[in-house]
C-alpha cells in the first residue's frame, strides 16, 4: 500500500492518459493514481479501466456524469483518497504540463521538508514556463501578483495546479464550503491552507504547455478567478461560516 495518491481529473484526454499513467508508474517512488473522469465522450475512462488489469490495486477510477468542473473533481478525489487511507494526496494535470518526474520532489517537500502543502511553482526561483506565448505568460504572472496583493498570501504561484496535500490539511479544511470550481479553486485551496496556519513550500518546476488534446480554459473560468479573489478575501474577513479554512 502506497502512502501517496495522484488525482488526475480528465475530460477528453485519450491522447495523454495512458502515457502519463505509465510515466507515473515508472518512477522509483511508489505512487497510486485516481482518475476522476467527467463522462469523457472520447473513451478516456475505458482506456483507464483497461489499464486497471495491468495495475491492479494501484490504478483507480471514479466516473461522474457530465462536465462538473475541476474543483468538484478534486473535492471528489480528496474525499475518496482520505477514505482509502492515503497520507499524501496530489493534484496533477493529464496533459504533461506537469512533469510526473517532479512528483518525488513535491513529496519530499512535505514528507521530509516539513511542508503541510507543497506547490509545483513556475514563479519561485528556478521555476520556468515553456511553449507559452508572451501574452499568456504576462497574464499568468500578472494574475499571481494580483492574487498576492489581494490576499497577502506569500505564495508566488497561487494559481498552480501541481500540488501535494498532507492528510492533516485536507482533514482540517471544510471541503463542503469550497466555493469555486474553475482555476479560482486552486487559489481558494492554497489561501484556506495558509489562512489556517499550515506551512506551504514552493518547489520550482518547468511548466510545459500541452502538446496533445484541447485546453479547458475559457472566459468564465478567468472571470471566476478575477472576481473570486476579492470574494475569497471578503469571506475570510467577515463571513467565516462560509470559508473553508479556519485557524488551528
Amino acid at each position: 500500500m502506497s502512502d501517496s495518491i495522484v488525482i488526475i481529473p480528465t475530460y477528453n484526454e485519450k491522447e495523454n492518459i495512458e502515457t502519463i499513467i505509465r510515466k507515473v508508474y515508472s518512477l522509483t517512488k511508489d505512487f497510486h493514481i485516481l482518475v476522476v473522469d467527467d463522462g469523457s465522450p472520447d473513451g478516456t475512462a475505458q482506456i483507464v479501466k483497461d489499464l486497471q488489469k495491468e495495475f491492479k490495486g494501484q490504478l483507480h477510477i471514479e466516473e461522474r456524469t457530465g462536465k462538473l468542473g475541476l474543483g468538484t473533481a478534486y473535492i471528489h478525489g480528496f474525499r475518496w483518497s482520505l477514505s482509502h487511507g492515503y497520507d499524501y494526496i496530489f493534484e496533477m494535470d493529464a496533459d504533461f504540463s506537469h512533469n510526473p518526474e517532479d512528483l518525488p520532489r513535491l513529496y519530499d517537500a512535505c514528507a521530509k521538508g516539513g511542508g503541510d502543502m507543497s506547490v509545483g511553482s513556475r514563479y519561485t526561483k528556478g521555476g520556468k514556463v515553456k511553449n507559452w506565448p508572451f501574452d499568456r505568460i504576462f497574464l499568468s504572472y500578472g494574475a499571481s501578483i494580483y492574487v498576492r496583493m489581494i490576499t497577502w498570501m506569500p505564495v508566488k504561484d497561487p494559481t498552480a495546479g501541481f500540488v501535494c496535500y498532507t492528510r492533516k490539511v485536507l482533514e482540517h479544511l471544510e471541503l463542503d464550503k469550497v466555493k469555486f470550481v474553475g482555476y479560482a479553486f486552486q487559489i481558494e485551496m492554497k489561501f484556506s491552507t495558509w489562512f489556517s496556519g499550515f506551512k506551504i513550500k514552493e518547489v520550482p518546476i518547468t511548466f510545459i504547455d500541452r502538446e496533445l488534446g484541447v485546453s479547458k480554459m475559457n472566459t468564465s473560468i478567468v472571470k471566476e478567478a478575477i472576481l473570486g479573489v476579492i470574494d475569497l478575501r471578503w469571506r475570510s474577513w467577515f463571513k467565516s461560516n462560509t470559508f473553508p479554512g479556519h485557524k488551528l
